[in-house]
């Protein structure tokens, strides 16, 4: 089990992930975003807004594939956005690196080589936002209140269910207080009816990300055996990732369609990890090896 510190959430509205000892640091104390070097590679035109109430101006965005189509949607999802901003980690240099941005770069990378390969291709967000539509009283001084975040995390499974998708695909990446952790590990959700699939598609993502990427391989988990303090006592009944988990009245009503996995490919508080992270090239070869996984589960099925 990676022990890993990933701030705010990845599905189950957690306040720190499974080392449990941090809180996200509270907005002044946050890396100033402007500083990192992740950019984004602005989105494609052709980007029309699927119909789900409750969305922000840029999410939920359906790309139609660029070569001959190969009649499968896949539905990416670049975690956290706006205030949200995830884990963050630093260069060598003291540059920082924050999650938000870089999952956002890297399916932005994904999407085009996705399409390239005649996929349709829906994303949760193309920019830097919430997927669903925010107000003031959302947030706390500047940070999400958990039920937004709880919203905004059911907002992305609306999204996946609209677009049709054969799969979903959470991108994240992971953080912790050792700068010397690394690696790579993939989550997926046992008690689905397609759980057979979930593992297959953790698994063939698992396998590209290590191989490509030459990292260390901390392996395939079921999302059951996460284990953290929770903002709010529903969250830590649920026991599961939001968005690949079960149906639950009243916390996860309309549960996730497809079979779905979250991918953590690399740490960003390693300062080689996240150098990676830092450089389109690098992008570009975490969004292969994606892309690899995809084709291959694909290939598989």
């Amino acid at each position: 089990m990676t022990v890993a510190l990933v701030a705010a959430t990845i599905g189950l509205d957690l306040v720190v992930t499974r080392a449990g000892q941090m809180r996200p640091a509270p907005p002044s104390q946050r890396p100033l975003l402007a500083a990192h070097p992740v950019s984004s590679p602005a989105p494609a035109a052709d980007g029309s807004q699927l119909a789900v109430a409750g969305l922000a101006p840029e999410a939920c965005r359906s790309f139609r594939p660029t070569a001959p189509a190969n009649g499968h949607t896949i539905f990416l999802d670049p975690g956290h956005g706006g205030p949200d901003p995830g884990g963050s980690g630093q260069l060598a240099d003291g540059t920082p690196v924050v999650e938000k941005a870089a999952t956002l770069a890297v399916g932005l990378d994904l999407s085009g080589q996705l399409r390239a390969a005649g996929f349709r291709v829906v994303m949760s967000r193309v920019a830097d936002t919430a997927v669903t539509r925010l107000t003031d009283a959302d947030l706390d001084s500047g940070a999400l209140r958990g039920s937004a975040l709880h919203r905004d995390l059911l907002a992305r499974i609306a999204c996946a269910n609209a677009a049709g998708a054969d799969v979903l695909l959470a991108i994240h990446f992971n953080a912790f207080e050792d700068p010397t952790a690394t690696g790579a590990q993939t989550f997926y959700d046992a008690d689905r009816p397609f759980a057979d699939r979930n593992l297959k598609l953790a698994g063939s993502l698992q396998s590209a990300i290590t191989a490509q990427l030459k990292v260390d391989d901390r392996g395939v988990a079921s999302d059951a055996d996460l284990s953290a303090p929770t903002i709010t006592d529903a969250g830590a009944a649920y026991g599961h990732l939001i968005e690949l988990g079960p149906p639950e009245a009243g916390w996860v009503d309309t549960p996730s369609a497809m079979p779905g996995a979250l991918v953590e490919p690399l740490f960003l508080t390693a300062p080689q990890e996240a150098s990676l992270v830092a450089t389109a090239a690098g992008r570009a070869r975490i969004a292969t090896a994606l892309a690899a996984g995809l084709s291959a589960y694909f290939s598989r099925s």
